[in-house]
């Protein structure tokens, strides 16, 4: 539980479900978060091995996040989640 236990890690690993995504592209998705948020909870994510980064040497720079096999083997118990809260809402 410790790998996904604040309010933004499972929203990112969610968002990558489906393939990977650009920084800012991916920052842009999760409504509310910080800047400094945002980069501290995806190389916390990396450091976990739930994450993949690459950089590709372009200018500008190109980062592109998207989940490891470790972070794949969330994607029941994400979708799960997603499902719960989609189920509370309605009622």
């Amino acid at each position: 539980m410790n790998l996904i236990d604040t309010k933004w890690k499972p929203l990112i690993l969610f968002h990558l479900l489906e393939d990977g995504l650009r920084s800012g592209v991916l920052q842009k998705q999760i409504e509310g978060i910080s800047n400094k948020m945002f980069t501290q909870t995806v190389r916390e994510l990396e450091k976990d091995g739930l994450i993949s980064r690459k950089v590709y040497q372009l200018v500008p720079p190109k980062v592109v996040y998207k989940l490891s096999q470790r972070g794949e083997s969330l994607e029941n118990i994400l979708r799960s989640l997603d499902k719960w809260v989609l189920e509370d809402v309605k009622s």
